[in-house]
């Protein structure tokens, strides 16, 4: 595996990396809001066996630049999920989640007519989602922008978000997700403009994500083999919401993993595994075609 920088919509450098054959098809994966490239699990490693495979951090996450006018809108990341896509000399496997989700949904179903991508993995997303999930999701975000003391803080934190996933023993991975600033406090490894930046308040930031009849239209879009992955204990994304984009996008294939909430990779990394590979592994021919 090695580390690269990819090129943004418009400049902005993309820490991406990379495991696998540079001849063998593309695959991307895209993360949500406020995670990392990190938050894959082993995915990229099972990916790199018969794809090119790329985890991406996201404009202002992990180690990717911050925009310089805080431009952390849908625009600005699906842009940015285009111009990746199309960079490779044959289109890519888009794997999405969350934010990375609805950023490749509208990157595809907004360019129709262009081969952006050749397959697409929406993960725990639709165009309607939950108000009530992404207010947690929001609120979890925002009420720790001043940081933490210590790693022991942000497992406490993070255990008491996802009572279903066990407290990690060694804190050491945690540190993929922060950055200790000079005065020893960790903070979350996102430009905290992302949630309270240009659109003045961290209400209007989530609403400038989540607009449900634009990503609908782009839903409908939508002619290239597709896999909607849910967490069944997703408070994010519930099975009418699932429902709803199998009938936007009638040829749709959907998994749904038991005992996942909405970080289905995170969750059930080995599930999550098996129904990606499984759905790459039946792609037609001309998608795999070294």
């Amino acid at each position: 595996m090695e580390t690269i920088e990819l090129k943004g919509a418009d400049g902005l450098l993309l820490t991406a990396d990379v495991a696998g054959d540079p001849s063998r098809p593309p695959v991307v994966l895209l993360h949500g809001g406020g995670q990392t490239r990190h938050a894959w699990g082993t995915t990229l490693e099972h990916l790199a066996h018969d794809w090119h495979a790329f985890s991406v951090d996201l404009r202002g996450h992990g180690d990717s630049e911050w925009s310089p006018d805080g431009d952390y809108s849908l625009d600005a990341f699906a842009d940015d999920a285009f111009a990746i896509a199309m960079r490779f000399d044959r289109p890519p496997v888009l794997v999405g989640a969350s934010l990375g989700g609805i950023s490749s949904l509208v990157a595809i179903g907004e360019h129709p007519a262009l081969p952006v991508a050749s397959a697409l993995v929406l993960v725990d997303v639709a165009p309607t989602i939950e108000p009530k999930g992404v207010e947690r999701i929001g609120d979890f975000m925002t009420s720790h922008l001043d940081g933490f003391e210590s790693l022991d803080e942000v497992a406490d934190v993070i255990a008491a978000y996802n009572p279903h996933r066990p407290r990690p023993k060694n804190l050491e991975g945690l540190k993929k997700n922060l950055r200790q600033r000079a005065d020893g406090r960790w903070v979350w490894h996102w430009d905290p403009r992302f949630v309270s930046g240009r659109f003045g308040s961290p209400d209007e930031t989530r609403s400038s994500l989540v607009n449900g009849e634009r990503l609908k239209d782009a839903a409908r879009n939508i002619s290239v083999p597709t896999l909607l992955v849910r967490g069944r204990m997703s408070d994010l994304l519930s099975e009418e919401g699932a429902q709803e984009l199998l009938r936007l996008v009638p040829h749709a294939e959907f998994a749904d993993v038991a005992g996942a909430g909405h970080m289905v990779a995170g969750d059930r990394n080995d599930v999550f595994n098996h129904a990606i590979v499984s759905f790459l592994d039946a792609l037609p021919e001309p998608v795999r075609r070294r």
